[in-house]
């Protein structure tokens, strides 16, 4: 993980503590983010080598991002409350994507392994992480579109001992709590993860229910279980996302 001087980390809180129309331009002026029009930030620190945020982005209070490369935001993303972005040479939240609140988001900074790593975590277009989850990215972690990581207390582990491996989560999943992906596990997309499930490689087949440990392929989606993977994340979700 890129380490932050402590002079960069009190000119960052400094600037934290500004309303929104002078932290933009700060940003800007003082550590050369490329900042969007209507971008809301609260009482939060925002460290990144290079750093884009488009517009109509909404940041709250109490979030730390601390020693990414390089950090994107789409436009329409929202971060809530109490999250953690640590390390990693990139961090990518799609558009009207969404971190509700006392998430941590982790990659662990010059790991003792013996493969290469990929150390970036992508969240999809009109994904949602929901409460209280944990991410550890020190190898590549990959959620598609229109996905949720639902409920709360789930854990998704790239990193066992001395070796890494990447983890993949389709596109309009949803994914119940207390879930755990062990790397190299995978989620494929339109699927229902039951709560509890661990997933322990990368699963197979669309359109089904996800149970049990190790977690497998129960049955096909009925129309009644669909709707949870049909409807959209957010209400002001655009068509096209």
């Amino acid at each position: 993980m890129r380490r932050t001087s402590r002079f960069r980390l009190f000119a960052l809180a400094l600037v934290a503590l500004l309303p929104s129309a002078i932290k933009r331009p700060s940003y800007r002026l003082l550590f050369g983010y490329k900042i969007g029009k209507r971008v809301r930030v609260g009482f939060s620190i925002i460290d990144a080598r290079e750093c884009r945020i488009d517009d109509d982005v909404q940041i709250g209070h109490l979030n730390v991002v601390i020693g990414v490369e390089k950090l994107t935001i789409g436009d329409h993303t929202r971060i809530g409350y109490l999250n953690i972005i640590r390390g990693g040479d990139e961090v990518s939240l799609g558009r009207y994507s969404e971190i509700i609140r006392s998430n941590e988001i982790n990659s662990i900074p010059e790991p003792d392994v013996v493969n290469q790593i990929d150390p970036r975590f992508s969240l999809g277009d009109g994904s949602i992480i929901t409460t209280g989850h944990k991410i550890d990215f020190t190898d590549r972690v990959e959620i598609g579109r229109r996905t949720i990581l639902g409920g709360r207390n789930s854990s998704l582990w790239t990193h066992n001992r001395q070796r890494t491996q990447p983890i993949h989560i389709g596109s309009f999943s949803y994914i119940g709590s207390e879930i755990r992906v062990a790397p190299g596990g995978g989620i494929p997309s339109r699927c229902i993860v039951g709560i509890g499930a661990v997933i322990t490689e990368q699963l197979q087949g669309e359109n089904c229910l996800i149970a049990g440990v190790p977690a497998k392929l129960v049955k096909q989606l009925d129309p009644e279980d669909s709707f949870l993977i049909e409807y959209k994340t957010r209400p002001d979700l655009p068509d096209n996302v």
